[in-house]
């Protein structure tokens, strides 16, 4: 005969199956059923570590409720131990079990982290079939707008927003950015999300394994147009993404800064656009942010600030960045200047960051004189 606990046990796992299976019914599964290897992989790396986790949770959750339903009150048949403090064998398990999870966690992280790094390019297509060595990946330009998505082809010349298309067992090499504020760049079925920085650069390889047309949308919460900042993806053969790329072209068009600048103003619900040809240097510009005429590039800013920190003995300095301080004019060399050796803690004063001290309030900038006929104070002997 079922005793009343087992045949609570029995009830209670039943119940539990019914409500788990009554919520996944109407649940979009694109997450663990993808159609790009490396979503596929993240995807089996979920249920790898749920399963490892369960290992503990589902045995301490039936536990808590079995204890409390047998050790009740009015239950007079359970075992009553008032002195009972110490199992070595319990204890064993209790600290041995999660010790082994944590461990086994602890190998499947890191092995997926290098493996599913973003930044690496593909080893495999999917599995058992690595990527042919003759197999060139398609680079594809993303940039997030307000907001809207712009995808550049940069090796077809063309580029389309709130459209992306690939061929499908191609490796992708997706090339992130953004306009003005941070968004998130997702499509479920192709890999996981990567943000999109202004300013900033950031990289995912994925490929696509089947053809259908897949969901993409921003994971980033990013102003009054963010639940609408959405698009298609859409997987094809290699022959009919050929076709695409022709119609494309054929259907006219061009980016160039003065398009691009029209196009990143905000807006809601953008429809698809797609465009024949785009300005070569369009995307350096949008990432170094120097679209907008007269705009100076970031890369330009940090080069004349690095020669700047690095200047050499004898040029004269204004401790300026002239790219930040217009009127003030870049450095430039003395030739007049010889390049003298100093002692430990001595300084050129034609090449100090502080200006000279004026020698009378009548005239308070008057030049340092030459360095050949300063006097002065100490004198230094060298070889």
């Amino acid at each position: 005969m079922v005793s009343l606990d087992k045949l609570f046990v029995r009830r209670l796992t039943g119940w539990s199956s019914v409500t788990v299976l009554s919520f996944l019914a109407g649940c979009n599964t694109v997450v663990m059923q993808p159609s790009g290897d490396i979503a596929a992989q993240q995807g089996h790396l979920i249920v790898v570590s749920t399963l490892l986790m369960l290992i503990i949770i589902i045995p301490v959750i039936l536990l808590t409720i079995l204890f409390a339903w047998r050790y009740r009150q009015n239950n007079k048949n359970a075992t009553y131990e008032p002195d009972w403090n110490h199992s070595t064998q319990l204890e064993l398990v209790i600290w041995g079990a999660p010790l082994l999870i944590i461990i086994a966690l602890g190998l499947v992280t890191w092995i997926s982290t290098h493996t599913l790094d973003p930044y690496r390019p593909l080893q495999r297509l999917a599995a058992g079939r690595p990527v042919p060595s003759d197999v060139k990946p398609l680079i594809v330009e993303v940039v997030a707008l307000d907001w809207k998505w712009l995808f550049i082809y940069p090796e077809q010349g063309v580029a389309t927003v709130n459209e992306l298309v690939a061929p499908i067992d191609v490796p992708i090499r997706f090339k992130i950015t953004a306009s003005s504020v941070m968004n998130s760049f997702y499509v479920p079925a192709l890999a996981g999300q990567i943000y999109a920085m202004p300013g900033m650069e950031t990289a995912m390889h994925a490929v696509l394994n089947k053809p259908g047309s897949f969901d993409g949308f921003s994971a980033n919460y990013s102003g009054a147009g963010f639940s609408d900042m959405r698009f298609k993806m859409h997987g094809m053969s290699a022959p009919e993404f050929a076709r695409w790329v022709a119609t494309t072209k054929a259907g006219g068009g061009s980016l160039d800064r003065a398009t691009y600048v029209s196009l990143e103003k905000p807006s809601v619900a953008e429809p698809v656009h797609r465009y024949a040809n785009v300005a070569p240097d369009l995307y350096a510009a949008i990432l170094n942010r120097c679209v907008a005429p007269g705009a100076t590039c970031i890369d330009q800013t940090m080069v004349t600030h690095s020669m700047h920190q690095h200047a050499l003995p004898g040029m004269t300095d204004t401790g300026k960045d002239p790219a930040l301080h217009g009127s003030v004019p870049p450095a430039t060399p003395n030739m007049n200047l010889p390049q003298p050796k100093y002692a430990p803690g001595q300084t050129s004063a034609a090449y100090s960051r502080s200006p000279p001290a004026p020698n009378s309030a009548q005239n308070p900038a008057q030049p340092v004189p030459p360095a050949s006929s300063a006097q002065p104070t100490h004198q230094h002997h060298h070889d």
